[in-house]
């Protein structure tokens, strides 16, 4: 395959089917070959090694408009599976930890968190030493 060509549906591990790159519109390029290694810049931003014996599709994902579509009420959401959210400061403080207090209050923390407590906004939640964090070049942005 040459050098710059748009591929998808991108495996990872030899034999195990296609786990990159599969959304609708989705696009990694081919940039680099060496050994027995190929670097990807996968849709995110992220530069990644992969072996040169995984599959991978030529082209592009169709269906690359769906982003725009119109939803026109939120019955159209609700048809595919969406349910509507619910802030955590309109909650009791049993169901989340945002929730309580008389009137409009504000979340009495220092930061935003989810309703198991975790930190929401900005903590990055990837683990350390990973296993594929070799065949990581670049992290995405």
């Amino acid at each position: 395959m040459p050098l710059g060509t748009a591929i998808h549906n991108i495996e990872i591990t030899l034999g195990k089917g296609g786990q990159l790159a599969r959304a609708a519109g989705a696009v990694a390029e081919l940039i680099a070959k060496e050994d027995r290694l190929a670097t990807l810049r996968l849709p995110s931003g992220e530069v990644r090694l992969i072996s040169e014996n995984c599959s991978a599709t030529i082209g592009q994902v169709g269906n690359i408009t769906t982003n725009n579509r119109s939803f026109g009420k939120a019955g159209a959401k609700r048809w595919l599976g969406k349910r509507s959210e619910v802030r955590g400061v309109a909650m009791n403080p049993v169901n989340h930890p945002h929730g309580g207090g008389e009137g409009r209050t504000p979340i009495g923390r220092k930061k935003p968190v989810t309703p198991w407590g975790y930190s929401a906004l900005g903590k990055k939640s990837r683990k350390r030493n990973r296993y594929s964090d070799a065949s990581i070049l670049r992290r995405r942005e």
